[in-house]
């Protein structure tokens, strides 16, 4: 079977779940009696409206190929990156490196995936960027909180591009024997992902009962964080036949996924409890911001990467 040929075939699957939840969501919005009923259902079923936003979005990038993959990721990265910079408030004097970020590396960082220049790309933000940026606050001389303000700066740019960009730069892995076919492993990375931050939800609504960090995040329980994390690992270990990986090996990459995922959302929401913001933005109705989607996907995406590339390669 082609690699388009299973895209197309798990498109549909992923379609087909779509329309068995919105039919699930409908069904329970027409019982739903008490008001605290209501507000879940309506949760449940915003998050759905948005996941159809979100496929289609997805699968139009992959239709249209290579490019438009990481056109689409390039523009993830500059709205994540926005939203970052809104909720850190900054001062004039580290305007200069903020446009730097916007114009210089971001475009840069997706550049240099395109030519596929591997040594450059993994290490233009966490060397060249980590020094340049401070540097170009420091020229404006205020020197006011300039250790947070350059910190701030730099986690942005780190999270929400360079780790970001480790998605789209699967396509450029040489994996022996599985030529052509690495947008799958880009799909295969997301689903896992995804499904791991709904699973835990889902677990968490239906029988959670002990936190794991109620003062970081309270919706995120032990049961939640168990039934979720096992069921995204089983899932990806029998998704083993989209990638190069054998059934145990894909097994090990999801539970990697899986771990990384969670940290990545759980260090995310203790960013925004110390900003005291709820969401990174209203940009997906029903899901916050960019970077509270993507919030899993920062962490999860550049150990993938590095570790699908230093055994597979």
């Amino acid at each position: 079977m082609s690699a388009q040929d299973t895209f197309n075939g798990l498109m549909g699957g992923i379609v087909a779940v779509l329309l068995l939840s919105s039919l699930v969501g409908w069904t329970l919005a027409r019982r739903a009696g008490s008001e605290s009923a209501r507000a879940v259902v309506d949760n449940l079923n915003a998050r759905i409206k948005a996941w159809w936003v979100m496929v289609g979005v997805f699968a139009v990038a992959f239709v249209l190929g290579r490019t438009a993959t990481l056109l689409m990721f390039a523009l993830i990265s500059w709205c994540a990156l926005r939203e970052f910079m809104t909720l850190t408030p900054t001062r004039p004097g580290d305007h200069r490196a903020l446009s730097v970020s916007f114009f210089i590396v971001l475009p840069l960082q997706y550049a240099l995936i395109a030519d596929q220049w591997y040594a450059l790309f993994s290490i233009l933000i966490p060397v060249y960027g980590f020094l340049l940026l401070p540097s170009l606050s420091v020229l404006a001389q205020d020197t006011e909180h300039f250790l947070e303000r350059a910190a701030k700066i730099q986690w942005g740019v780190m999270l929400t591009i360079y780790c970001i960009s480790h998605v789209p730069a699967l396509l450029l892995l040489d994996i022996p024997g599985y030529e052509g076919r690495n947008a799958l492993l880009l799909f295969y990375l997301l689903l896992v992902v995804q499904l791991s931050d709904v699973l835990q939800y889902v677990f968490g609504k239906l029988f959670g009962r002990r936190k794991v960090a109620p003062a970081v995040s309270p919706s995120k329980t032990v049961e939640g964080l168990i039934g979720g994390a096992l069921s995204a690992t089983a899932i990806g270990a029998a998704m083993w036949w989209i990638t190069p990986f054998t059934p145990a090996q894909a097994a090990a990459m999801s539970a990697v996924i899986v771990a990384m995922g969670f940290l990545g959302g759980l260090v995310l929401s203790a960013v925004k409890r110390s900003l005291g913001a709820k969401d990174w933005g209203s940009m997906i109705h029903g899901h916050g911001g960019m970077m509270d989607r993507m919030d899993s996907v920062s962490f999860a995406a550049p150990v993938f990467f590095h570790v699908t590339r230093y055994f597979f390669t």
